[in-house]
């Protein structure tokens, strides 16, 4: 399906040549929620961002040839694909964006870097560890050509996440005690609700666990900036069976006689963990908080102080400086938004919040950079993987009833 280079197209590159800045073609397969928030973040980052390449929305890929059309004409791709293949194949692509579900991901960014691309791979980064393993390897050596590999834990964009992991790395909390996460929604509280891919196994890898918490763990991972080293874990699915969606079951590990499908991933995980450092922590992520949409909160408590941030709150931070006088001190809020804070020298005046979306601007301009700069970015497959190994301790832990289960280096 793939077509001539149309107008836009060339006109962006020519537009970027001219400026002096070379084009960094960027061809994205999948094209549901995460292809939405991907696409707003190379459609805005030029916009706002003085860029050493400008991004140029190539193509666009995914199997139903009309609505990927659709998608590409929505949200300003040039092209469109019905074949990733045939996207990777194409010379006019630097940099392929993955936003499929997990059972792909290593597929397609092991041919993408074996084709000479740059790859961003949306998180978690595959659906197993020897699958992460593979793509850690492969962009190691492709690193080594000259190309770069990123996965996209968005949350680190956040001008307010990002302020944390600067005040913890000056030491204004101390030494580490306690690190409390928790990411929760309550999406799947009807019992009616369809079996979609995200809950079948052999397409998600897993449930809460790889969606939710593979978030909340590289959150913390890059507050505190350690790696944890064991876990201890509870795993639950409270709903076992649900409907099936139109379309044939075929591939479904399992059907039964009313016609449901099983739901083969967790719906909820709790677990501990420990830093090198001594700090302990605590995670939860699930699908069933009724009354929670999208509630991502994590807090750090040291020796001279705490901080802690809230996703609804997503333009502020908390923050109580413990070595002040106990009779005026408390957590104080301050508000991100001011031109000295990260990612806001581009934005708008001082107390104009951003959003959701801007994760997916900055995502795109800290790539930019790296790949322009021939630096390894941030989070990279390595990092992914490590993120990758935190997941399966956690569910070894969980099928042997909560034993401590150390991580693999």
């Amino acid at each position: 399906m793939g077509q001539p280079q149309q107008p836009d197209q060339a006109e962006a590159e020519a537009g970027a040549t001219g400026s002096g800045n070379p084009p960094l073609r960027v061809g994205m397969v999948g094209y549901a929620f995460m292809g939405a928030a991907h696409s707003q973040g190379w459609r805005t980052v030029g916009r706002v961002f003085d860029l050493p390449r400008s991004p140029v929305m190539a193509a666009i890929c995914g199997r139903d040839e009309a609505a990927v059309r659709a998608a590409a004409d929505r949200h300003g791709w040039a092209t469109a694909e019905s074949d990733w293949r045939a996207l990777i194949a194409r010379d006019d692509i630097d940099l392929v964006d993955i936003c499929t579900p997990g059972d792909s991901h290593a597929e397609i960014a092991l041919a993408a870097l074996a084709a000479g691309k740059h790859v961003l791979c949306e998180k978690p980064l595959a659906n197993s560890v020897e699958e992460a393993e593979a793509m850690a390897v492969a962009a190691e050596e492709a690193y080594a050509r000259g190309q770069l590999a990123m996965v996209g834990f968005n949350y680190r964009r956040l001008p307010a996440t990002a302020l944390a992991r600067s005040m913890v790395a000056e030491g204004r909390l101390g030494s580490l005690r306690h690190v409390r996460v928790t990411y929760l929604q309550d999406w799947l509280m009807d019992p009616e609700f369809p079996l979609t891919w995200r809950l079948r196994k052999e397409l998600a890898g897993s449930g809460a666990l790889g969606d939710l918490g593979a978030h909340i763990i590289d959150l913390a991972q890059y507050l505190v900036g350690e790696r944890l080293t064991g876990v201890s874990a509870l795993t639950e699915t409270f709903v076992k069976e649900r409907p099936l969606p139109g379309g044939p079951t075929s591939g479904l590990s399992a059907v039964s006689a009313t016609g449901a499908g099983q739901v083969t991933v967790d719906d909820a995980a709790l677990f501990t963990g420990r830093f090198p450092s001594g700090a302990l922590a605590s995670f939860e992520a699930t699908r069933y908080a009724t009354g929670r949409k999208n509630s991502l909160r994590i807090e750090l408590n040291g020796s001279h102080g705490s901080i802690a941030f809230d996703l609804e709150r997503l333009n502020e931070l908390a923050y109580h400086d413990g070595t002040e006088p106990a009779a005026h001190a408390g957590f104080r809020r301050i508000l991100v938004t001011e031109p000295e804070h990260p990612y806001l020298d581009a934005w708008w005046p001082p107390g104009h919040g951003l959003g959701y979306e801007h994760t997916f601007v900055h995502q795109a301009r800290d790539l930019v950079h790296a790949i322009a700069e021939g630096r390894q970015p941030e989070p990279s497959f390595a990092d992914g993987l490590q993120v990758q190994r935190v997941l399966a301790a956690v569910e070894e832990s969980a099928e042997k009833n909560s034993v401590y289960t150390p991580i693999a280096v």
